[in-house]
């Protein structure tokens, strides 16, 4: 079925849903493999720079939102490559992932920006309106 998976995290509960669901994706089929996608937005890291400034831990907090999913995969005994990317999120993803050529992309619906929790989160609806595979947008 779906061979190749890429995986769009944020480390929010959604995004942990939409882990589930790649990994339950993954098992249906013995050669599956999910590539687990975290970006790095730029103008985030300004402000937590800005707001941290005298923190030396600023790059532990985006190893420790990837962390959680890893430890999933890697308890449900799947396959996955944890790949870190920088820039805008929805189109990093979008870009990768055509370039890539995945089967399906698994996002949450949602993500860590509180002000979006009334509508479809922005990075999945551009996502799903770009991507040149299904997409599985997980509430």
């Amino acid at each position: 079925m779906y061979k190749k998976i890429l995986l769009a995290t944020d480390g929010s509960e959604h995004s942990k849903r939409a882990a589930e669901n790649a990994i339950n994706i993954c098992k249906c089929s013995n050669d599956s493999k999910i590539e687990i996608v975290y970006v790095i937005d730029h103008g985030k890291v300004k402000s937590d720079v800005l707001s941290n400034w005298n923190t030396a831990n600023i790059g532990d907090k985006h190893k420790n939102r990837i962390k959680g999913i890893e430890t999933l995969a890697e308890e449900s005994g799947v396959t996955y490559e944890t790949k870190i990317l920088q820039g805008d999120p929805g189109p990093v993803i979008v870009d990768y992932a055509n370039k890539n050529q995945f089967d399906v992309i698994v996002i949450g619906s949602r993500g860590l920006n509180v002000l979006q929790e009334f509508v479809l989160g922005s990075v999945s609806h551009k996502v799903a309106k770009r991507a040149n595979c299904p997409v599985l947008i997980v509430k």
